[in-house]
């Protein structure tokens, strides 16, 4: 199977448990990885034979200004239902960054992934 990643999506969303975090907003990565036979694009070099990612990534662009949620996993809940929107159940994986997790001492990344329809995990 072949496979469409799109990698390091910066997305502000209003997203966290604390207050400010709904309030203010704060940047998560979102990398995506969409198993797909790519064979009929490839013969005809035409983009209905494959997945036009830049509607993902202007929808996800949309719902990342509008939602506000408690968790990152409910966020990439949202994700994956709006993906399927577009393109119906076809397997897709993802990992959702939390950039800047709140945390006193920590510095590091916070990240939930997720897979659907038998997708895989987009690769580093």
């Amino acid at each position: 199977m072949d496979s469409i990643h799109i990698n390091d999506l910066r997305l502000w969303a209003h997203v966290g448990i604390l207050e400010r975090e709904r309030r203010d907003g704060q940047w998560f990565r979102l990398d995506l990885r969409f198993e797909l036979d790519l064979g009929p694009a490839v013969v005809s070099d035409n983009l209905d034979n494959s997945l036009d990612y830049s509607l993902v990534i202007r929808t996800l662009q949309s719902l990342a200004r509008k939602i506000n949620c408690l968790t990152v996993e409910h966020f990439s809940e949202q994700v994956l239902n709006r993906i399927e929107r577009l393109y119906g159940p076809i397997p897709v994986g993802l990992r959702l960054t939390k950039c800047a997790a709140p945390v006193p001492g920590f510095s590091g990344l916070v990240a939930v992934e997720r897979q659907r329809h038998g997708g895989y995990l987009p690769t580093l």
